[in-house]
């Protein structure tokens, strides 16, 4: 069985190098395009399956009674299994047909969705359940089940998109690809918060499940139909002897035909000391990012007594402005500094510590809107560079996916930190302390 599945999702063969120049061009040009909005729109599909909880959490909490750490359990079993998962799937994504493993990812993504809404169909709060627990215990370990398993299955499409970026675009036009293509998180997270928020105002917060888990399952199998894998599965040069453009690694890459994978794994992710400290960075990144991704609607509706409509109007703010403040990063770090990604997240970085603490303060409801973009803009520029871009260019090719899930990793330790950290601080000492 296990064999069967291996071999159902292996990466294609290398196919003789077409030698027509004329039809390389017109094939890498059509195939570069469709791969791009093919990986835009399937992971922006991803996201509408990942942050529909956040619109969802007061929902949840109005109806089974829930405490902030007991949401906060659901938020983080998605960020462990994310987390551990992103590695894993990493791993696999390196030596698997990317046209075959994202879509089945999404596939897989919308039924834990659908199994979450449907699981509170099944069990109905107000009477006792198995070994004497309340049915509204029951029923929150069935709802972390089935999101803790949604997360690991939306693991597996980062790496894949990854893969494909890398071997579809050279180091010099990656950064502004990149950045282009990482704006799908804030168009999904945009179009989430807003879509779920008037699903969950129309019908309930089932619905913010069901109706992404359903369009994920149709936009799955329309990926299938537009993606492939590597340029050289369908006959086409590697894309730095299209580009003309000598990699700076190629020495390394000749070095590395003759070698497993374990060991240019070694070499490039477990021995890399760039690597690790991306990695640590990720952590602190990502502590900020899911914290007002998450936790931004509940904080605006109770700490500043905002509806549950305008707290979303407000957070839609962050992903939206965070698109600009994300394609900015891609492109000032190849075209000012020259690919060097460095000086871009310590400037970026420097504006978040600024917009957490003037949103602290802010008592003006208008400039929420500022802030909270402008927190975004910060914010999501460092989250696409330091786990994804700099991971790929710090280490091979050739274990491009992993190195994007090692770094992965360690951002949803930050991630589940977040969760159940920020709900355990604002029961104990109230936003606040949070």
């Amino acid at each position: 069985m296990l064999g069967k599945l291996a071999s159902f999702f292996k990466e294609p063969p290398v196919k003789e190098t077409i030698q027509d120049a004329e039809q390389v061009k017109e094939m890498y040009s059509h195939w570069r395009w469709r791969i791009f909005y093919a990986c835009f729109i399937g992971y922006t599909v991803f996201y509408l399956c990942k942050k529909n909880i956040a619109v969802a959490l007061p929902g949840l909490s109005a109806e089974y009674g829930y405490s902030n750490t007991e949401l906060g359990l659901l938020g983080s079993s998605l960020y462990l299994t994310y987390g551990i998962g992103k590695f894993v799937n990493g791993v696999i994504a390196d030596g698997s047909d990317v046209r075959k493993f994202l879509p089945t990812a999404l596939i897989l993504t919308a039924i834990a969705n659908i199994c979450f809404a449907l699981s509170a169909v099944f069990i109905t709060p107000g009477h006792v359940s198995f070994f004497g627990l309340p049915s509204t215990t029951i029923l929150l370990w069935l709802f972390v089940f089935f999101w803790g398993a949604s997360g690991w299955f939306q693991s597996a499409g980062f790496p894949a998109v990854a893969k494909s970026l890398t071997y579809w675009y050279s180091n010099s036009e990656r950064g502004t690809k990149w950045s282009l293509w990482s704006c799908s998180h804030q168009v999904g997270t945009f179009l989430s918060v807003l879509v779920s928020g008037f699903l969950v105002a129309q019908w309930g917060w089932k619905m913010a499940f069901l109706v992404p888990g359903i369009l994920a399952i149709l936009v799955a199998i329309w990926l299938f139909n537009r993606l492939r894998d590597r340029p050289q599965s369908l006959g086409l040069p590697d894309i730095e002897s299209y580009n003309n453009e000598p990699s700076a690694k190629n020495t390394e890459n000749a070095e590395e035909d003759n070698r497993s994978y374990v060991e240019i794994f070694k070499q490039n992710i477990l021995y890399n000391k760039t690597i690790w400290l991306l990695a640590i960075a990720y952590i602190f990144v990502y502590i900020i990012r899911f914290g007002a991704e998450d936790w931004m609607i509940k904080y605006l509706h109770e700490a500043k007594s905002n509806s549950l409509e305008l707290a979303a109007m407000k957070l839609s703010w962050l992903p939206l402005i965070g698109i600009a403040g994300t394609i900015c990063a891609g492109v000032i770090s190849d075209k000012i500094f020259k690919g060097h990604r460095a000086p871009v997240n310590l400037i970026y970085l420097a504006g978040v510590v600024i917009c957490i603490i003037l949103l602290k303060f802010n008592t003006i409801s208008m400039l929420d809107f500022v802030l909270i973009g402008l927190l975004g803009a910060f914010t999501y520029g460092p989250q696409m560079m330091i786990g994804g871009l700099c991971a790929v260019e710090s280490s091979s090719k050739k274990v491009a996916s992993a190195a994007t899930g090692f770094t992965g990793t360690f951002g949803y330790i930050g991630a589940v930190l977040s969760s159940t950290g920020t709900g355990f601080m604002v029961d104990k000492f109230g936003w606040n302390g949070a």
